[in-house]
């Protein structure tokens, strides 16, 4: 029998936008892409948060603009609602029943996921296990404050991605956003990589596996999907 593959996926709990007024949540591109990239490579997938239930989704990835392939079948699929609805809470959540962990981006993960105590426990303990995590967008934030054994920053040398500052400012959010992940990235002393705005990159180095922004969501699904495989 073939031993199915289990994706942990990790969203936010967090729908404010600072003191902006505004709503955020994760980025329904940044979730849906890769999601479907591992249901259709015939892996479980599980939904986790730092509050459980619920994860709010940032309504300005549900505008127009932004609907791709992803969010259309998204949109029309009621059991994928409800497992975003319904997600675990991230402190019942075992490294060890999983093959790897995911983490989608939107503005959310830089407020309850950068210094979560659960996240960065549970971070380690795939990476201790040799298992992959991988991170889109805003979501590398989740990798900034986890260390080894010997306690460095895990991404320290590391060949990483995430949102640029130059992203930041054409959202506006450069004044809103708690940090600049770009910079706080760099001072870890990790390998920051980046391309154009707003063009699809994915970079691997061993098991840590992350992408610029919305539009590499699904180049990092299948490098994860890769790793796991092989």
């Amino acid at each position: 029998m073939v031993n199915t593959k289990r994706i942990l996926m990790v969203l936010t709990s967090h729908s404010k936008l600072g003191k902006s007024g505004e709503k955020t949540g994760f980025w329904v591109e940044e979730f849906a892409a890769p999601y479907y990239q591992f249901l259709d490579a015939g892996f479980d997938v599980v939904l986790a948060s730092p509050k459980g239930g619920q994860s709010p989704i940032d309504p300005k990835s549900e505008l127009e603009d932004f609907q791709t392939d992803s969010t259309r079948r998204f949109e029309k699929d009621d059991l994928a609602k409800q497992a975003v609805a319904n997600t675990c809470k991230l402190n019942e959540i075992k490294a060890a029943d999983f093959d790897a962990v995911f983490y989608p981006g939107g503005h959310g993960p830089l407020w309850d996921l950068t210094e979560n105590t659960d996240s960065i426990v549970l971070i380690e303990q795939f990476l201790s296990g040799n298992k992959p995590v991988a991170a889109v967008c805003h979501a590398t934030a989740a990798l900034l404050n986890v260390k080894d054994s010997s306690g460095e920053y895990i991404i320290t040398g590391k060949a990483v991605s995430g949102f640029t500052n130059t992203e930041e400012a054409a959202v506006q959010l450069t004044e809103i956003v708690p940090f600049l992940l770009e910079d706080e990235l760099v001072k870890r002393g990790a390998d920051y990589q980046k391309v154009d705005d707003w063009h699809p990159l994915a970079v691997q180095d061993g098991l840590i596996i992350s992408g610029q922004n919305p539009a590499s969501s699904e180049l990092v699904a299948q490098k994860l999907i890769k790793h796991i495989s092989e």
